[in-house]
C-alpha cells in the first residue's frame, strides 16, 4: 500500500525561481497534450505520446524528457476522465490547468531523509532543497519512494512524496466476532453496532455558525467583509477534512485487528432525499461521506481491517431483534420502536446492527458455512432475513 508524505520545502530565491519555471513549462506541456486528446477524442496514452512528444520537446526544450512524459501521463488521465463524463451525458469542457503540479519519478528526484535535503531536477539543473518533515510522518522515513508532486500553495512550496508501505497480514477474527456495522449520519456522525457513538455533536453547530457568518459577510459586501471572507476561504473544506480524519480514526480503532468495518453504500443519496430547501438540504448536499469512506479504507489497511459495503435499503426501518420491517417503526428521528415485538432502541444503533447483520447473512460466518468474513462488498437486499439477533 502507498502513503503520501507532505514535505514543506525551504528553497532559496534562486531555487524558487527554478521551481516556478519548471511548473510553468510542465503546465504548458500538460495543456497542449490535453488539447490534442480532447480535439481527437483520444484517450490512449501511447497514441498521445507519439502525437505530441517530439513537438513538445521542440516547444519546451528546457523541460526534461522524464517531465514531458509525466505531463503526458497526467494529461491522459484528465482527458480520459473528461471523455468518460461526456459519454454519460455530462456537459464538460476541455481539461486545462493554470498551474499543473510537476510529477517527478525516481530518476528526477531523490530524498535524503537523514540530511533533510531533496534533490529535484528542474529547468536549471539539479537543485538541492532543504525540507521540513512533520513529526507524524517520521514513521515513513527510509521506505521506498515512488513519485512526488510539486505543489505551490499560499506562497509555500510543498513536495508530496509517495512511499510504499508493506501491508500487514490479515488474520480474520474467529466466528465473525470482529464484524462491526457503522451507521453514518448527520445528527450522530457515526454509530457502531457495538454501541459506540463516535464523533462530536458540536461539529454540526460549528458548520451552522460558519454558514451564517459567510452569508452575513457576503450580504454586507464591504472591503473589511471581503477581507474576512478571504481569510475564511477554504476553511470549511479544511474543517470537514479534519473532522473526517478524526471520525475515520475512531471508527477503525473501534474494530479489532482482523475485523471488518461494514458501511452503507451511500452513492446517489443526494438524488434520493426529498428535502430540497433549508438547513437539512444544505447539510445533505455538503455531507462528505465519500471522503470519509476513503479515509476509513486507507486507515483500515494499516490496521489489517477489511472494509465492506451493503445496500442501505430499509436498514433504518427493520427491527434488529425480530426482523419486522415497517416505515412506522421509526417513532421519531432519534428513536426506533418495533410495531411487532415492541423492541425499542436508539434509531442509529438499531440501523448499525442491521448493517452488520446484512453483511453476515449473505456472506456467512467461517466455521458455519465456509464463507469468508473478508468478502467483497455486498449490495444484496436481504431485509426480510432476520438473524440480526446474533448481534444483541
Amino acid at each position: 500500500m502507498q502513503r503520501t508524505v507532505r514535505l514543506m520545502l525551504h528553497p532559496t530565491p534562486e531555487q524558487g525561481s527554478a521551481l516556478a519555471e519548471t511548473t510553468r513549462l510542465f503546465t504548458g506541456a500538460f495543456n497542449d497534450v490535453c488539447a490534442v486528446g480532447w480535439e481527437r477524442g483520444e484517450k490512449n496514452g501511447v497514441t498521445l505520446h507519439h502525437e505530441t512528444y517530439r513537438r513538445l520537446r521542440a516547444r519546451y526544450p528546457a523541460l526534461l524528457s522524464d517531465l514531458h512524459i509525466q505531463a503526458r501521463v497526467k494529461a491522459t488521465e484528465a482527458v480520459r476522465s473528461a471523455l468518460a463524463l461526456r459519454r454519460k451525458g455530462r456537459q464538460v469542457q476541455m481539461p486545462t490547468s493554470a498551474s499543473c503540479p510537476p510529477r517527478f519519478n525516481v530518476h528526477t528526484f531523490k530524498v535524503n531523509w537523514e540530511g533533510g535535503i531533496v534533490n529535484v531536477a528542474t529547468t536549471r539543473g539539479r537543485q538541492h532543497i532543504a525540507f521540513h518533515l512533520p513529526e507524524y510522518a517520521r514513521r515513513y522515513v527510509g521506505l521506498p519512494v515512488d513519485t512526488a508532486d510539486l505543489m505551490f500553495r499560499a506562497g509555500r512550496w510543498w513536495l508530496h512524496v509517495v512511499v510504499t508501505v508493506p501491508a500487514p497480514d490479515i488474520t480474520p477474527c474467529p466466528d465473525g466476532i470482529g464484524i462491526v456495522g457503522v451507521d453514518l449520519g448527520l445528527a450522530c456522525p457515526a454509530v457502531t453496532s457495538t454501541g459506540h457513538f463516535l464523533g462530536l455533536r458540536r461539529w454540526r453547530g460549528i458548520e451552522a455558525r460558519t454558514f451564517r457568518l459567510r452569508r452575513a459577510l457576503q450580504k454586507r459586501g464591504t472591503r473589511s467583509a471581503k477581507r474576512h471572507l478571504r481569510r475564511l476561504r477554504g476553511w470549511q473544506r479544511r474543517f470537514r477534512r479534519d473532522c473526517d480524519h478524526v471520525l475515520s480514526k475512531q471508527i477503525v480503532q473501534a474494530v479489532p485487528q482482523g475485523g471488518t468495518v461494514v458501511l452503507e453504500n451511500l452513492k446517489g443519496i443526494r438524488g434520493r432525499v426529498r428535502v430540497r430547501h433549508g438547513p437539512e438540504s444544505r447539510r445533505i448536499h455538503g455531507w462528505s461521506f465519500a471522503q470519509l469512506k476513503s479515509f476509513i479504507v486507507y486507515k483500515a489497511e494499516e490496521r489489517a481491517v477489511t472494509v465492506a459495503g451493503v445496500n442501505p435499503r430499509h436498514t433504518s426501518q427493520q427491527c434488529s431483534r425480530c426482523g419486522h420491517t415497517a416505515r412506522n417503526n421509526r417513532r421519531s428521528p432519534r428513536w426506533f420502536q418495533c410495531r411487532a415485538c415492541g423492541f425499542s432502541l436508539h434509531a442509529d444503533l438499531n440501523g448499525a446492527r442491521n448493517i452488520a447483520a446484512k453483511y453476515l447473512v449473505p456472506t456467512g460466518i467461517p466455521g458455519r458455512d465456509g464463507c469468508p468474513v473478508n468478502a467483497p462488498n455486498v449490495g444484496d437486499d436481504v431485509v426480510h432475513r432476520s438473524p440480526a439477533s446474533r448481534l444483541l
